[in-house]
């Protein structure tokens, strides 16, 4: 149940649901983003065992916010994860939150309004870097980071599956995303927008369905039997679609061991150039994010170039330019073309009929 917001006449139907995962109740504590129509939140979870018999035992809250948008909610994960504390000791003392609502408060958008959702370079700060060093994207995924990024980039359906806690699996949503960021000037209006909905369960079913294209997150199983409302399961480290056409874009080829080798080298030097204290600012997400984004920039540059030529012809060497194998990502190239509208000829020849 909501036992207490502000202001009192905003909608919150079923936000007690998406403020705390399905399975909670068998950990002490969680971090968990969400989105709630325009809006995106951040809730804190604790769990506190209580000697009360109405109560069962435990005494569970969750305290949260919502924001137009999810990249600063972060800066106030600290203040959160300190009020939940104080409502499983205190019940219904509210004055803190009451202060820190006035002093934030703004305008939300309205129902024609649109929730910014442009990535940031930086989502967590540095005190949650250490905190939480299972977030480790590139050692969690190793290789099939390639095959989501090919999925992110196609602005497919993606949820990840993964028991409680969430905080990490929503972390790995919004990197997710990141996969797919593109910089250059002029490409704007052709991309479709990629959607990070972070934590979602059976009360979202309604609202998936009328997804084109997003990335979240749940914990519950019986998502993975409804496949009608989503492209692409991961469950763990392990990547998967029902999608016949798409099948091929889980084999890891040639170019994309060699994209991660480099990406991996890059992590290495990191990590020694922070052993040895040379630098401290840099860390492991800004690195990831420029990599992809650079790949991206590179591949679309090309795409638009070859487009604006006379001929309009893609051929082997332009596909090997942009770091893709000519053959293994021949149907990824081919979708890439339809999904961004861009008007070029592949003159690739397919490998079994050369």
């Amino acid at each position: 149940m909501v036992e207490w917001c502000l202001p009192q006449d905003i909608d919150l139907e079923g936000v007690e649901f998406k403020s705390m995962a399905s399975g909670s109740h068998k950990i002490q504590s969680d971090f968990i983003y969400f989105r709630k129509g325009l809006c995106f939140g951040l809730a804190c979870f604790a769990n506190m065992p209580v000697e009360s018999e109405l109560e069962r035992g435990a005494r569970m809250k969750s305290v949260g916010i919502l924001s137009p948008s999810y990249t600063l909610l972060y800066r106030y994960m600290h203040f959160l994860e300190n009020q939940v504390r104080h409502q499983l000791e205190m019940p219904g003392h509210y004055s803190h939150l009451e202060a820190f609502y006035d002093d934030k408060k703004g305008v939300l958008p309205d129902s024609k309004g649109t929730a910014t959702s442009q990535q940031p370079v930086h989502w967590l700060p540095s005190i949650h870097r250490y905190m939480y060093p299972e977030m480790k994207f590139i050692k969690f995924f190793g290789e099939q980071i390639l095959v989501l990024w090919k999925f992110a980039l196609l602005r497919k359906r993606i949820l990840i599956f993964s028991p409680p806690p969430v905080g990490v699996v929503c972390y790995r949503v919004y990197c997710c995303c990141c996969l797919a960021n593109v910089s250059l000037p002029g490409l704007g209006g052709t991309v479709p927008e990629s959607k990070p909905f972070f934590y979602v369960n059976v009360a979202d079913i309604e609202m998936l369905e009328t997804e084109v294209s997003y990335v979240a997150c749940t914990t519950e199983k019986i998502f993975e039997e409804k496949r009608d409302l989503y492209d692409v399961y991961v469950d763990n480290q392990n990547v998967k679609t029902h999608h016949e056409h798409l099948q091929p874009l889980l084999k890891i080829n040639n170019a994309d061991k060699e994209k991660y080798r480099r990406l991996n080298d890059q992590r290495q030097m990191l990590m020694y150039s922070q052993e040895v204290g040379e630098d401290c600012s840099s860390c492991e997400e800004d690195l990831f994010i420029l990599f992809f984004m650079e790949q991206n920039n590179r591949i679309f540059q090309t795409l638009m170039e070859v487009s604006a030529s006379q001929d309009k012809t893609l051929t082997a060497d332009h596909a090997r330019g942009m770091g893709l194998d000519p053959q293994g990502d021949r149907s990824f190239l081919m979708d890439l073309l339809e999904v961004y509208g861009i008007d070029v000829m592949l003159v690739i020849d397919n490998p079994c009929c050369t």
